[in-house]
């Protein structure tokens, strides 16, 4: 069969004929032979409502547009500006027209598109929308998207890269930028290329610009003439303030506003409001507010068959999703990641996480082991969630299909729905609670009177401490951006309640920074939990940096992958090396003091002071609080100050700890 279609390139009036299947077009000249060295190419935007017809030695191509009867050629493109993705000059072209029938026959025998016109930008006409995506990097469960999507002839999927978040940093600590470390950029860069990937597939493609948030979006709005801004809902405190502007700009412009909640299970404020105005302070108050999701029972958007083209974007600076070395970081070389960004890697491990359902069913969290690091004993899927890659919603409702199907399984708050929940509530907490990320006015935190060392705080950062397991847990952070959640613990109790009495806003500094799944609601509520600020307040109860560790993996395989300079070191004394004589410490390569440090403080001895300081700690802040008087404080004190004097002991025992070798 051969199709022939008439249309208009540059002045010429020529005649397109398709022959075969091989899927090449080709020009017809006026006696009727093919000119096959000149090849015509068809690309499908979306479905068969526009169709582009490039001839690969013209300068220009052809866009068609469709009706519910016809076709109409509406402009011609230059070449270059698709290349370059600026701005189209339209001309004025005569328009041609041909039956709906005809549209659709050339729409289903579409040849392989030319690769400069993969997902070109079309000229806007009719309604548009913005899909503006900042977390919910995703088209799965996506409501933004798909209320972006109807009764739209044109979507904008943009994406702002703010350089504070992704320009490099000269004065970090470690390579990134000022607000985010070089793992977390390139887990979110691999997540911007997959979401690009599958809006292509979708006919459309995302549209990448530079500069400050706020007045990037008032600058497309204004330059669009877009009907709709949509956005997914962010309680985040730095994106609250940021959507008041945009949300104030889009109001007085006549624009609509969609901003639903999808990146939590419940809507934060609902809760809130439902506890008489205040954030519930328990995880169990939260469970009983928040009850079964409205949404846990219906099915949710999983898949979009196709979106709107995007519309023309004026004068906007658009590029493509830029790579480390585009951003400034030049020929870095990356240790090997196991956890690479992205909507398609986020649903291939929640696949392979609840196809053993036996495992899904009796998960609890607190028996975990946070050694294990060749396949880690949880889902890591935490980064995937912070950057909603994974739709939490999504995620619960496939852990309800595998607890309907199997005889008994655990319940929160230790079961992997649990941990979703844990997410909820913090989110919740962190929502209603003014300055919940520090402790100064935060009345939620006790106020503790933590010391200031710098020289600690780095020996810990830069996993110098002389504790083979919290240091493995370290430098497992700078390498991998991610840990288990009882590594975690053990070096925010080591830094804040259990050794070095630093604050947790410190702690909490170098975690935001270093891990990939670093969420604002999440860090702040566990650095608060663990150093007992908040939450949790059995400061007696710290996890030790020799034994705990050693519970799990006692061989110490895990300090050998992460610290080689301890691989030989017996393991007898892998947790203590430097309680290994001399001739063994040589024997092993590693001189404790000179390839290995010895440790910074003496455990024993700080963590009973770390227990007196937090037992006047807390006294003051009963006195405060009016639930203590003051004598009661003054009798506290005195029993303090008669306990034995353990400052001294701790330098008596790192300078016996230095003469070991």
């Amino acid at each position: 069969m051969v199709e022939r279609f008439h249309l208009v390139m540059g002045s010429m009036h020529e005649r397109v004929e398709r022959c075969g299947v091989d899927g090449e077009y080709h020009r017809v000249d006026h006696d009727g032979n093919h000119v096959r060295k000149r090849e015509m190419h068809i690309s499908l935007i979306v479905n068969i409502d526009f169709d582009v017809i490039s001839d690969e030695d013209d300068d220009v191509v052809l866009a068609l547009s469709s009706t519910k009867s016809t076709s109409t050629l509406l402009i011609l493109y230059p070449k270059s500006s698709l290349a370059s993705q600026r701005h189209p000059i339209q001309f004025k072209a005569p328009s041609l027209t041909f039956s709906r029938c005809d549209a659709m026959q050339l729409s289903l025998c579409l040849s392989k598109p030319a690769q400069h016109l993969k997902n070109p930008i079309m000229a806007a006409s009719g309604s548009g929308s913005i899909m503006w995506f900042r977390k919910g990097l995703r088209i799965h469960d996506n409501p933004a998207l798909d209320y972006a999507s109807k009764g739209s002839d044109f979507v904008y999927p943009v994406f702002v890269i703010d350089p504070h978040y992704m320009e490099p940093d000269p004065k970090a600590f470690s390579p990134g930028s000022r607000l985010a470390g070089l793992n977390r950029i390139r887990f979110l860069l691999e997540s911007l290329v997959d979401l690009d990937t599958s809006l292509k597939k979708l006919g459309s493609r995302l549209l990448i610009l530079k500069g400050e948030p706020g007045q990037v979006l008032i600058r497309c709005l204004k330059e669009w003439g877009v009907k709709k801004l949509c956005f997914e809902y962010d309680t985040d405190p730095h994106y609250q303030a940021l959507d008041i502007r945009v949300k104030e700009y889009a109001s007085a412009a006549g624009i609509e506003v969609f901003s639903p909640v999808s990146h939590t299970l419940f809507n934060p404020a609902d809760i809130i409001q439902r506890n008489g105005g205040k954030p519930p302070l328990t995880y169990q108050s939260f469970l009983k507010l928040a009850g079964q999701p409205s949404w846990a029972s219906s099915p949710l958007l999983t898949s979009i068959s196709s979106l709107p083209p995007v519309g023309d974007v004026g004068s906007c600076e658009i590029s493509e999703v830029p790579t480390i070395k585009d951003l400034g970081y030049g020929d870095i070389e990356q240790e090997w990641i196991p956890f690479r960004g992205g909507e398609s890697e986020a649903l291939k491990r929640l696949k392979e996480s609840i196809s053993d359902k036996e495992w899904v069913a009796n998960f609890e969290k607190p028996k975990g082991n946070p050694s294990a690091f060749v396949k880690p004993a949880t889902t890591v899927l935490s980064p995937y969630l912070k950057f909603g890659c994974l739709s939490s919603r999504y995620f619960y409702q496939c852990l309800q299909d595998v607890y309907k199907n199997v005889q008994k399984h655990t319940s929160p708050p230790v079961s992997l729905a649990g941990q979703l929940l844990w997410r909820d509530f913090f989110y919740t907490v962190a929502f209603g609670t003014p300055n919940f990320d520090r402790m100064e006015g935060n009345k939620l935190c006790k106020q503790i009177p933590w010391n200031d060392d710098d020289e600690l705080l780095a020996a810990w950062r830069e996993a110098r401490t002389g504790y083979p397991w919290i240091d493995a847990i370290m430098v497992q952070l700078r390498k991998w951006g991610w840990m288990h959640h009882l590594a975690r613990h053990s070096v925010a109790c080591f830094l804040t309640r259990g050794d070095l009495f630093l604050h947790w806003e410190r702690g909490r500094d170098v975690f935001e920074r270093l891990l990939i799944d670093s969420d604002w609601a999440i860090n702040n509520g566990n650095w608060l939990w663990l150093s007992c600020s908040s939450f949790f307040y059995q400061y007696n109860r710290i996890y030790s940096p020799i034994s705990f560790g050693k519970k799990y993996d006692p061989n110490g395989d895990y300090i050998r992958h992460f610290l080689p300079v301890l691989k030989d070191m017996p393991k007898e004394y892998i947790y203590e090396p430097w309680t290994a004589p001399p001739g063994i410490q040589r024997k092993a390569k590693c001189i404790i003091g000179r390839d290995y440090p010895k440790p910074v403080v003496y455990h024993d001895s700080a963590s009973k002071e770390c227990k007196r300081k937090l037992a006047e700690a807390y006294a003051l802040n009963q006195k405060l609080n009016g639930q203590l008087s003051q004598e009661d404080l003054d009798n506290l004190r005195r029993k303090l100050e008669q306990d034995e004097d353990i400052e001294p002991k701790i330098r008596r025992q790192r300078q016996k700890v230095g003469h070991l070798t």
